[in-house]
């Protein structure tokens, strides 16, 4: 459960900030639901561009966002790729929705805002006393940077140092604090170590994306329930929403799994992780390049116990495929040889790379399970192809200049060519392996107790039930708060 017990002081002075910096704190019901957003803040919202610091924007941490840079409002089914069998090679349809269209281009922003919207509100955090710090593996730091400055807050991104230049570029533009910890995406233990450090100042609040549930409870409650809505909105007679993938980093977004269990009982769902850092299919270790996930350790807030298949994707195949989808000689390939209209290779630019990593897990469940054209699988595009153009030139420079053969490989080796291989569909057994590797994180090292431990696999109603339930009392609180700073009033 969420700790939502309240803090007076903390509470007030955060009041007191959101009146000075005219900040309207938005509901989970609204992220879900943005036509109940007032009229007042849409007004707002129509002469403001999506990343602009402006506390408006938090009214855009929704999956259903105009597909435009400046000025959008809402939508009613969020922003999708469904991506064909040509490309594909799998008869199933597989839709992606886009994380591209968040402020900061990155779904990560509203995680962020799931584990700090509760503190907040509560007066935990307190804005005059606390640095908000982000320990991540690249995006989930960039929307908690993003979210603290709209609220006023101070913002403390922690990342490893391999991570792309880009983001490191746009931490520092948005005025964060930057950490840079040893390391590639999977050295999340010395995330920890450094996070462990800065607890010992009282001036700095962790908001660590991989133990908060508040992750998980945004994820189930607003991805979850997006994907739903686009399959019941792209869905023809006789379909299936028969699977969906996620690639782990914080697994957050296993959480949007655990919904779309309930709405569609016999869908199977799906972990990711890189055949590099195979910690999930066989307790393995070791460096990988799918910017956007983590590694070596099981986070706290995976329900692992409702996950059926897990699946290792060679970092190599997203590499590969990033130079296809974002240059003029794959993108001349994609055209003339597979037939794929403009329209669609532009949004395939979409696809950042742990995007990249999540349809290719939706290929190989599809391949193993058999799906047909009357089974949609779902994922997610946790961002796009922006914050990686360094990563490309480094292709070009390791690879050489890119050529229409090349292009012609890539597709047929790194997507047509996946098989069934380095996945496991887990038995009850497989799945409390698993869970019992939270162990040696968590319980050794980051200090939780066992029997919170064995509380998350033994009573399922009592923890993921329950977090997943605490939206509605969020969101009274969110309402409190705006109704005591008086700020939505006076818009």
């Amino acid at each position: 459960m969420i700790d939502l017990s309240i803090n007076r002081q903390g509470l007030a002075h955060n009041i007191k900030k959101a009146k000075e910096n005219g900040i309207v704190i938005p509901t989970i019901a609204q992220m879900q639901h943005p036509e109940t957003i007032p009229e007042k803040v849409q007004e707002k919202l129509k002469t403001l561009g999506l990343w602009d610091v402006d506390p408006m924007n938090l009214f855009r941490i929704t999956w259903k966002n105009e597909a435009k840079e400046s000025g959008g409002l809402f939508q009613a089914v969020p922003n999708y790729i469904e991506l064909p069998s040509a490309l594909t090679g799998v008869p199933c349809r597989i839709i992606a929705m886009v994380g591209k269209w968040f402020p900061t281009g990155c779904h990560k922003v509203g995680a962020s805002f799931g584990c700090l919207a509760p503190r907040l509100v509560t007066g935990q955090f307190d804005v005059d006393l606390h640095k908000a710090v982000w320990p991540s593996t690249g995006n989930y730091c960039r929307g908690g940077a993003f979210n603290s400055r709209l609220l006023g807050a101070k913002g403390v991104a922690i990342l490893p140092a391999e991570m792309s230049k880009e983001r490191f570029d746009w931490l520092h533009e948005i005025g964060a604090e930057v950490i840079a910890t040893p390391g590639c995406e999977s050295n999340v233990k010395e995330i920890f170590d450094k996070t462990n450090e800065l607890k010992l100042d009282p001036r700095y609040m962790i908001f660590n994306q991989f133990e908060e549930m508040g992750n998980p409870l945004w994820h189930y409650n607003v991805t979850g329930n997006a994907l739903a809505d686009v399959f019941e909105a792209v869905k023809r007679p006789g379909d299936r929403f028969a699977g969906a993938c996620f690639t782990s980093g914080s697994a957050g977004t296993m959480s949007a799994g655990d919904r779309l269990k309930e709405l569609y009982p016999r869908l199977k769902l799906a972990v990711g992780e890189a055949l590099q850092c195979p910690t999930i299919l066989n307790n393995g270790f070791g460096g990988h390049r799918i910017e956007g996930i983590g590694d070596k350790h099981i986070p706290w807030i995976h329900n692992v116990r409702n996950s059926d298949m897990a699946i290792a994707i060679d970092d190599e195949d997203s590499q590969r495929l990033l130079r296809l989808f974002n240059t003029p000689e794959g993108q001349a390939y994609l055209k003339e040889v597979l037939g794929l209209d403009g329209e669609l290779i532009e949004k395939l630019t979409w696809l950042g790379i742990s995007g990249i990593a999540n349809v290719l897990c939706c290929i190989k469940m599809a391949k193993y399970y058999e799906f047909t054209e009357h089974d949609v699988v779902g994922t997610v595009l946790t961002d796009s192809a922006v914050m990686y153009g360094s990563r490309i030139a480094e292709l070009n420079s390791q690879h050489g200049a890119y050529t229409a053969q090349a292009a012609e490989l890539d597709h047929n080796l790194h997507m047509l060519g996946l098989k069934t291989d380095n996945l496991i569909e887990m038995t009850y057994a497989d799945r409390k392996r698993v869970h019992h590797l939270k162990y040696y994180t968590w319980v050794e090292q980051q200090g939780k107790d066992m029997h919170e431990l064995n509380a998350l696999w033994y009573d399922t109603e009592g923890t993921w039930d329950a977090v997943h339930a605490q939206a509605a009392e969020l969101d009274e609180l969110i309402n409190a708060f705006n109704e005591e700073s008086g700020v939505l009033k006076s818009l």
